[in-house]
């Protein structure tokens, strides 16, 4: 049967991003042959891992989704990430609309419709002049989805400045917590920026102008906040998560896997910090302090970061023993292994895993989940302190290292955590009544993460609500 609905995807360059919607992509073509999916590809100029993912993406998905590379342009000058990422998706906006109108000029299948990524809501446009609606893809969670409706609302309609929020005692009531939020702790760090917080929020502004939003989570994860985004406004909302590339895998992980194949299950502290997690030599040093000191087995994921004041991706360490404490890899090598790039979900599936540390990035937290790992929670950037606030004090999922640490990519840490409290994060973690009951609940959430996108799951109700709406236009 050829497919007779076409939709088109457009993701955020960020990997994260990418995966999450080409994974989705795959889910909607497996459970109806109606549809066809072309995924337009757009290039961060600073992202030199991505064409090796992308190659990885594509090698395995159906005849029914085909990659588009929309061509590279010149970039303006950027005053932070956020202003950046708006330039770019405007400038690639004239790219987007010619090969939305090849796709649409071949008349079969039919166009019906473009799927963009949270960022790329200017595309939202290249919908309207084609005549078909648009929907936003939201790779955070639905709670994250709601505190960024409200504050638009508070703007918009209340006329206050959230950026006043930044060093204030105030919390936001709203209604996907239960907890009141204390806003400058675990709010962006965009919202306390004048105009990232203006580009932000009208970004947030457009979700409203789409026919549906389609959200990275599951209805039992989040259940008062996916309740609740219809009282802030927003359009239908389809919970189709967990969306993960679970099959990911890597040539450079068999050594790693063999190290954990030698350990006993739930015995290993795996440490990762996502595609952007770096440290330099003080943090780092604190680490291993903490991780020496509370005696349990580690995987370390260990990344040198860019240079200040460049938007580059971490690297690895070319020698980690030069910003590590003298001897410590010597006087760990039974019990621990620092390496550099890690296949996280390989690592997260392996019943050696006892515990995770995390930046908390939703993919990351998700993944998780799915494996019925528990975290201890330390943010970097983005929406991590919410997230982290989110699994400790919402959802009762997680472990504190520093709930509310943040860092600027570019500029680096505003403040280094101490090996104290990475130690106390860790013990908290993986010892005592509390983590018992902790690791017992996550399992839980992990057998529902499953069932949601099994036949007849939430999610799978939610998707294929999507693809009748999309399919009976």
């Amino acid at each position: 049967m050829s497919a007779e609905s076409e939709l088109v995807f457009i993701p955020c360059p960020g990997l994260g991003h990418l995966v999450s919607m080409v994974e989705m992509a795959k889910l909607l073509v497996d459970l109806d042959d109606r549809l066809s999916i072309t995924v337009l590809i757009l290039k961060f100029p600073f992202d030199s891992e991505i064409d090796s993912r992308i190659e990885s993406l594509t090698a395995s998905v159906a005849a029914r989704i085909r990659f588009v590379l929309v061509p590279r342009r010149s970039h303006s000058p950027r005053t932070s990430r956020r202003a950046f990422i708006h330039h770019f998706m405007e400038n690639h906006k004239a790219d987007v609309r010619e090969a939305v109108a090849e796709l649409s000029a071949r008349g079969s299948p039919r166009l019906t419709g473009l799927v963009v990524d949270m960022f790329c809501t200017t595309m939202i446009d290249v919908a309207i002049e084609f005549g078909v609606p648009s929907y936003m893809f939201f790779t955070s969670g639905a709670a994250f989805l709601g505190v960024m409706l409200h504050l638009q609302s508070l703007r918009d309609e209340q006329h206050m400045d959230p950026t006043k929020l930044e060093g204030s005692d105030a919390k936001l009531d709203f209604p996907c917590f239960v907890n009141p939020l204390p806003a400058a702790r675990f709010l962006p760090s965009d919202v306390f920026i004048e105009e990232d917080c203006r580009i932000l929020l009208d970004i947030v502004l457009r979700y409203r102008e789409t026919k549906g939003i389609l959200v990275n989570t599951f209805a039992e994860l989040e259940p008062r906040a996916v309740k609740a985004l219809a009282s802030l406004g927003a359009p239908a909302v389809y919970s189709v998560g967990p969306i993960l590339n679970i099959k990911a895998g890597s040539e450079k992980g068999f050594e790693i896997l063999d190290w954990l194949d030698q350990q006993p299950d739930a015995s290993v502290v795996f440490l990762c910090f996502g595609s952007k997690g770096s440290f330099d030599e003080h943090q780092a040093k604190e680490i291993a302090h903490a991780l020496e000191r509370s005696g349990y087995r580690f995987l370390w994921s260990l990344r040198q970061p860019p240079a200040k004041d460049k938007l580059e991706a971490p690297r690895d360490y070319a020698d980690p023993a030069e910003v590590l404490p003298e001897g410590f890899l010597d006087r760990t090598a039974r019990v621990g292994k620092v390496i550099g790039w890690a296949p996280q979900v390989t690592v997260l599936a392996h019943p050696a895993i006892g515990g995770f540390v995390s930046h908390c990035g939703w993919n990351s937290i998700l993944e998780s989940i799915w494996f019925g790992v528990p975290i201890a929670v330390w943010p970097q950037h983005a929406e991590q302190q919410f997230n982290a606030f989110q699994l400790v004090v919402e959802l009762g999922l997680a472990a504190e290292i520093k709930m509310d640490h943040r860092r600027d990519l570019v500029k680096g840490s505003d403040g280094v955590v101490t090996a104290d409290e990475i130690e106390g994060g860790i013990r908290k973690l993986m010892e005592g009544e509390e983590a018992g009951e902790r690791r017992k609940k996550v399992k839980e959430v992990s057998e529902k993460s499953r069932e949601a996108l099994m036949e007849g799951g939430s999610s799978y109700l939610s998707l294929a609500r999507f693809i009748e709406d999309v399919c009976s236009r």
